[in-house]
């Protein structure tokens, strides 16, 4: 039987997420529940699509269409994720997936077309020049602290995670989202950039109940560095996290990463860590390898329209600067107001 294009909805869902659990080339950002939280909480409209064939489901599309008056129009695979781009159990499924895009960009009008591809994009495809990498590799955790330390994390790390015990630092691990978007909206201020409404943290954890937590680092009952991370298929990937400006001084950045890295291994049974996306030629980038792990780049490829040009709505971006100088300088609260209408076009 030839494969059929749907649309997502609420009936397909499981079949959907019990499809990426399976499939190999699909990630924690092609579940079904994305799709939610990009339209309820960003407002965007989403074109949720999966292949069926013979009653089965044999490839997922997750996209959404973010279109602001100041960062541009892109239909994306997937906003707000750093993965995106077909899954798929068959080349047939994905090319039927692919095509279903290119022509949904083209009745829609959408001067973009994004897939956010882990691998090599396809022919016709217009790639990035590289820019953003992933940094993922194994890990093993035992139960002893100290072998898996070493095991896991280069000298220099173990030496400031020790550090920052030394210093009183504690951990507590629990779905606590409102301390979260308190230390990581400092930290983006600090860092120039818009942050996330409150709410998109909370419908992330009602999202995923069983599949989130937060780690949340304490310096004298203080939240001084706290991480929200997913959990899928055996591995741990903190995504959304940041710190306080007394965080660096304390070390409280490397006590967070090891013990989302330490309590993954030892109650989820992690066995791999996904430390996220990251800019070529950034702090960020630096620190990761630091923690020694290997870029991966990724492959973002495009579909454009006549005219149309590859989105370059990054802080590496010259026309930025200026900004992201001044929103520095913004008071936490007046920042914490301004953020959210301009993020909902940044993600």
């Amino acid at each position: 039987m030839a494969v059929r294009i749907r649309a997502l909805d609420p009936a397909s869902a499981p079949a959907w997420d019990a499809f990426v659990r399976a499939i190999g080339t699909a990630t924690f950002f092609h579940r079904a529940a994305w799709e939610r939280v990009i339209r309820t909480v960003f407002g965007h409209a989403t074109h949720y699509a999966f292949a069926e064939q013979d009653g089965a489901i044999v490839g997922v599309l997750p996209l959404a269409r973010m279109k602001t008056l100041l960062f541009g129009d892109v239909l994306a695979s997937t906003p707000f994720c750093v993965y995106g781009g077909t899954a798929a159990a068959t080349p047939e499924a994905a090319a039927a997936l692919e095509a279903h895009a290119i022509d949904l960009q083209r009745k829609l009008g959408a001067p973009v077309l994004e897939f956010r591809r882990i691998e090599a994009e396809d022919e016709g495809w217009l790639g990035r020049p590289p820019l953003y990498y992933t940094f993922r590799k194994d890990i093993v955790i035992t139960g002893d602290d100290e072998a898996d330390m070493a095991r896991n994390i280069p000298r220099k790390q173990r030496a400031e995670v020790r550090k920052g015990f030394k210093r009183g630092l504690t951990s507590v691990s629990n779905s606590d989202t409102d301390t979260l978007h308190r230390v990581y909206a400092e930290s983006v201020r600090n860092l120039g950039s818009p942050v996330f409404p409150r709410r998109y943290f909370r419908a992330l954890a009602e999202a995923f109940p069983d599949e989130h937590d937060v780690t949340t680092v304490l310096h004298e009952g203080r939240p001084v560095a706290s991480v929200l991370s997913f959990h899928f298929r055996g591995e741990v990937l903190p995504y959304y996290g940041g710190g306080t400006v007394a965080a660096r001084a304390l070390s409280a950045n490397e006590v967070m990463y090891w013990e989302v890295m330490r309590r993954a291994g030892r109650e989820r049974g992690a066995r791999r860590f996904d430390f996220g996306r990251s800019k070529a030629g950034t702090g960020a980038f630096d620190y990761k390898k630091n923690w020694g792990f290997t870029p991966e780049q990724l492959h973002y490829c495009y579909r454009l329209a006549p005219g149309a040009a590859i989105p370059e709505n990054n802080p590496n971006n010259p026309k930025y600067r200026l900004f992201i100088a001044l929103w520095k300088r913004l008071p936490l609260p007046v920042a914490n107001l301004l953020g959210p209408p301009l993020v909902r076009g940044l993600g």
